[in-house]
């Protein structure tokens, strides 16, 4: 039933671009490392770059696992399920980058998020993805749920932040800096932010 698409276009990017909430998937190379599975959501905050590059804005939380396997072996894969609708789940495995907040290239990457604001949120880093494999398939198991809203407790913890302050908070956590496996994580001292 699964299809392969070439790139990210049409129905397939409008598909992505709709839905409320994506996973993304990471390992580090060692075998006995932790795999890494995390929820993102905040409309606004992930965007198709072009028919094989997607992005979407790293903020701030207690780990950075995405950022440190990325930072190590570039593995990732993303995905979106059909909650509402037609049955839908769509992978795009590729390879990943965060770009962090002193790269020239996260102030150009923003003006693709123009309904969020980052700094509401910490801003760590923007993943861009570039796809390797983009399959689909049916979704006859994913249940139907109803999206409500996005909670608004992210932007009211992180918008009191400044950038010293959100830097102390991530200096405060124990894997943010070094992942759960050791790993090189989130650069800090936090630069300041690009906006």
């Amino acid at each position: 039933m699964g299809k392969t698409f070439e790139r990210i276009d049409g129905r397939l990017r409008s598909f992505i671009e709709a839905q409320p909430l994506f996973f993304t998937a990471t390992a580090p190379l060692s075998g006995d490392g932790t795999v890494n599975l995390s929820p993102k959501g905040l409309r606004g905050s992930f965007a198709v770059l072009d028919e094989l590059t997607v992005a979407y804005l790293d903020f701030a939380g207690s780990t950075a696992e995405t950022v440190a396997h990325l930072r190590e072996n570039g593995r990732i894969t993303l995905m979106w399920c059909a909650f509402q609708g037609p049955p839908n789940i769509v992978r795009v495995h590729g390879r990943g980058e965060p770009v962090f907040r002193d790269d020239p290239r996260c102030k150009e990457l923003l003006p693709h998020f123009p309904d969020i604001d980052p700094t509401a949120h910490g801003l760590r880093a923007i993943i861009v993805v570039t796809a390797e494999l983009i399959r689909d398939s049916c979704g006859y198991a994913v249940p139907y749920m109803a999206y409500e809203s996005d909670r608004d407790l992210h932007a009211r913890r992180f918008s009191r932040d400044d950038d010293v302050s959100l830097g102390e908070y991530f200096a405060k956590k124990d894997h943010i800096a070094t992942s759960l496996d050791g790993l090189p994580g989130l650069p800090l001292p936090l630069p300041p932010s690009p906006v």
